[in-house]
């Protein structure tokens, strides 16, 4: 890698995670030339980076991995494509037409892309965003902060913290404490199900761990450390539990700050960008890939979307995507649905390149049908036991191709 940052490149790619990596490898394969990932940590990799723990890698190495190891591997996957991987490089500005600003190690600058990849990747919603009460002591950390200095500065935060979530970060984090020798004294969840799928469940069995099911914490106690938390019993009743940390995982949202701050329509539902089935932004210089486009999905998910990506991105430069053309835009019709992603599908539908599936999300635990409506026409239904966070899929075939206006998604809800 050189020195000095490019001026111009056909591709730029904001985010070093598995999805802009999978990205930049399938470009540079595809036979785009100057390939450039933007990454403001310095190193590249992503969250895999801070995740001391398998399984990562069988889709895209065929072996499972710990995090570290894995990400090791995209990287080198991708320096040995030829891919130019800045590290310590933020994106500032996000300029029409794919010209980017920059603060860079040697100060500030612009890159002028031919085509911009984003994948800023997500966060976990803080404690003060989840609206707990309490005093503000020392040791209430989110799952990335507790990796970052237990793989990274090798500290153990605490010995006896409560863990808030049961999303799949949320046993991710069981599994940090476990290496470093820390000891959950509880697993508590506000919903009466697991969000993950099983058999994630068994792990805090199998670590003497109780969870706590419709329970949420009401209120964090201590002055320099945790001393305990208030606890909302399933009966609506209190109960007060020692412990010296409190780790909040989970409800992750989009690490959109940048888009925000952009000319780049954002979804309101989902926190990330306004996307076709192309992957392409409302300005067609930008696409977006990975979990900048929902919260959440797992390395290997968001690697495949990456290189998905990638490839599209080639054939635009290539020989062109269709032009965007008024389609179908995708519309919430219930409250127990959360968003759609892409949010429209431009014609024709079934163009090279485009995913096949539309992923939606679900507000609260829901058992009933899913159905699809236009114009006021139920064009089908099937089927639907979801929760909050887990991945729920429908065939963009689904979707007549030619229709213009809005294509409602609706909830058919089993009575309870």
């Amino acid at each position: 890698m050189a020195d000095s940052t490019p001026q111009s490149c056909d591709v730029a790619i904001v985010g070093g995670g598995p999805a802009g990596l999978a990205a930049a490898v399938a470009l540079r394969k595809a036979g785009v030339a100057s390939v450039v990932v933007l990454e403001r940590e310095a190193q590249a990799g992503g969250i895999p980076r801070h995740c001391g723990h398998y399984p990562f890698g069988m889709r895209e190495f065929n072996r499972v991995l710990r995090g570290p190891d894995y990400a090791a591997r995209l990287v080198a996957r991708a320096l040995k494509s030829g891919v130019d991987i800045r590290t310590s490089v933020t994106v500032t500005a996000l300029n029409p037409g794919g010209r980017l600003g920059l603060s860079t190690p040697e100060g500030a600058a612009e890159l002028a892309a031919k085509r911009v990849l984003l994948c800023t990747g997500v966060r976990e919603k803080s404690r003060a965003a989840r609206l707990i009460g309490g005093e503000k002591p020392g040791g209430v950390l989110s799952t990335g902060a507790l990796q970052g200095l237990v793989y990274l500065n090798h500290q153990k935060p605490f010995s006896r913290p409560v863990v808030l979530g049961t999303e799949l970060v949320s046993f991710s984090a069981l599994l940090t404490c476990r290496h470093m020798g820390i000891r959950p004294v509880a697993m508590v969840e506000p919903a009466s199900r697991v969000t993950a799928r099983w058999p994630t469940r068994l792990l805090p069995k199998l670590l003497r761990i109780p969870l706590l099911l419709d329970t949420g914490i009401s209120a964090i106690h201590g002055g320099s450390k945790v001393t305990g938390v208030d606890l909302v019993t399933p009966d609506g009743g209190t109960r007060h539990i020692d412990c010296d940390g409190v780790i909040v995982t989970g409800a992750f949202l989009p690490e959109a700050s940048l888009l925000r701050a952009s000319h780049l329509a954002v979804d309101p539902a989902s926190g990330g960008p306004d996307i076709d089935q192309f992957g392409r932004c409302s300005d067609p210089a930008y696409f977006a890939a990975g979990n900048l486009l929902r919260a959440v999905e797992t390395a290997g998910w968001s690697w495949a979307e990456g290189r998905r990506a990638g490839n599209t991105i080639a054939h635009d430069l290539k020989s062109s995507l269709p032009e965007p053309r008024e389609g179908l835009r995708l519309v919430m019709a219930s409250d127990a649905l959360k968003y759609a992603v892409p949010q429209r599908v431009a014609y024709p539908a079934g163009s090279p390149r485009s995913t096949t599936k539309i992923q939606l999300r679900v507000t609260r635990p829901v058992e009933g049908r899913l159905g699809l409506r236009i114009d006021g026409t139920e064009l089908w239904s099937k089927p639907l036991s979801a929760m909050p966070e887990r991945r729920l899929t429908v065939p963009v075939s689904m979707l007549p191709d030619g229709r213009k206006g809005t294509a409602e998604f609706f909830v058919r809800e089993q009575a309870k």
